[in-house]
């Protein structure tokens, strides 16, 4: 047998559980001690001689056995499978956009430490977007979706509910335009709950909004950096808001989406208090900020960060086990069939498939780039003008990453989040290693948890 391509497979170890991961084709394996020792030896030997040293390590017999049923999959394209499919993948050349996130105010009654947005303005001028903006962006995303019936919107800030009346008038808009031009509108709005009042909650119900809800954890974590502008903390203000929020939609369609920071690298506790609260859907993802900053992750920090997604793992298999369940997001892996190709290898879309709108009404590659002239696509009266910036993102995917190609995540992460890979990366194409490490990491915890549910539904 020739020798085998190493980058094809990922193992590793999580708690009771041995993982064996073949890349190309998202197989997935429980293996023994055997098993883990012959990969081993496949790894430095041709496959007589691993088998020789698996023999004399076990017995003749064992090691006979266990080459077999790795020879089996290998034959089955389970294991050491080809990436001949993938090599083969050519993206879309033009854009086309599935999904707008509408800036709906550059402004904001909160004042978080880490905010990427200057605090809500974007480093420029504090503004709301007028209806007739918002309309010609609802315009432009029915006609560049071209064939796609399903169309996204997210109503994005600063806090987007300074600008509630022109959100309802758009859903209403929205659906108007739908019907006539044989589309559906999936609207969902981020908020961090200030304005959350019993006429907006009713809105999103009534409505069949989906809702991100801005929550770091524990009090004295969430009240560190998500302060408002006289320095008193929001936690006590917004907390309630979202409790009652959730129950009135049976705790679906929404998410609690926190960002732990060197503060409180001790995350997993956040989780648990928020699965304490009442929460069911939470999301709390790694700050990403200029090292400096003293709130900043650092290379030192990633031991204890690893500690914490093995102890939120733990955690979530107690609960699950308990009957009392909870979903985190990033522990949302499909192990069964999992995005299509193109997902697989670009990820979030944004440039492409993806736009974010400013106040004004110009069209950026995503919320992280708008105000930043350099990647301006255009505008929502005369669409897509610079199309050399899309398709520079578009090519941005797997594939034309080197240090992703080596990488066993690679199909998993669809290379990174194109802002980070720009600012901490140095390009496109270049991820963001920090980010990496810890994407990586909650990937093994997620796959593992997938495994323990599958193993728990067929006990």
């Amino acid at each position: 047998m020739e020798k085998l391509d190493f980058n094809r497979i990922h193992k590793y170890h999580q708690d009771d559980l041995d993982i064996l991961i073949d890349i190309n084709s998202g197989s997935l394996h429980l293996i023994d001690k055997i098993t883990w020792d012959f990969l081993d030896f496949l790894e430095e030997k041709d496959w007589q001689e691993a088998k020789k040293a698996l023999a004399a390590k076990y017995s003749a017999a064992e090691a006979e056995e266990c080459a077999y049923e790795v020879q089996s999959l290998i034959e089955k394209g389970q294991l050491f499978s080809s990436d001949e499919m993938v090599r083969n993948y050519v993206p879309h050349t033009e854009p086309i956009v599935k999904a707008i996130c509408l800036h709906m105010a550059h402004d904001c009654n909160l004042r978080c430490g880490y905010c990427f947005a200057d605090t809500g303005s974007y480093g420029g001028n504090r503004s709301l977007m007028s209806l007739e903006v918002g309309k010609k962006a609802l315009d432009f995303l029915i006609e560049a979706s071209k064939h796609r019936q399903h169309i996204e919107v997210d109503f994005f800030g600063g806090e987007p509910l300074l600008n509630f009346e022109v959100c309802k008038e758009l859903v209403k808009y929205g659906k108007e335009q739908g019907k006539i031009h044989n589309k559906i509108f999936k609207f969902t709005l981020t908020t961090n709950g200030v304005l959350l009042t019993d006429e907006v909650q009713k809105f999103l119900n009534d409505e069949g909004i989906s809702a991100v809800l801005s929550l770091d954890g524990r009090p004295e974590v969430n009240n560190k950096m998500r302060q408002f502008p006289n320095g008193n903390g929001s936690y006590e203000f917004i907390v309630p808001k979202f409790q009652h929020f959730a129950q009135t939609r049976n705790g679906q369609e929404y998410y609690l989406r926190g960002t732990y920071t060197h503060w409180n690298r001790d995350f997993a506790k956040d989780v648990a208090h928020m699965v304490d609260l009442g929460f069911k859907e939470i999301s709390v993802e790694p700050v990403v900020a200029p090292p400096e900053m003293s709130y900043a992750l650092k290379e030192e920090d990633l031991p204890v960060l690893c500690e914490q997604y093995d102890e939120l793992t733990r955690h979530y298999v107690r609960k699950m086990e308990a009957g009392e369940g909870y979903n985190f997001f990033h522990f949302n892996v499909d192990l069964s069939h999992g995005p299509c190709l193109p997902k697989r290898l670009s990820g979030c879309g944004s440039g492409h498939d993806y736009l974010a709108v400013s106040p004004d009404g110009e069209l950026y590659p995503c919320h992280q780039f708008v105000g930043d002239e350099k990647f301006k696509v255009g505008d929502v009266w005369q669409g897509i003008t610079n199309y050399d910036t899309c398709r520079n993102f578009q090519s941005s995917h797997v594939l034309s990453k080197p240090t992703c190609m080596k990488c066993w995540a690679r199909f998993y992460c669809s290379g990174g989040c194109h802002a980070n890979n720009l600012r901490y990366g140095g390009s496109l194409k270049e991820p963001y290693e920090l980010g990496c490490k810890l994407q990586k990491k909650r990937l093994e915890c997620a796959i593992y948890v997938q495994i323990k549910k599958l193993l728990a539904e067929n006990a």
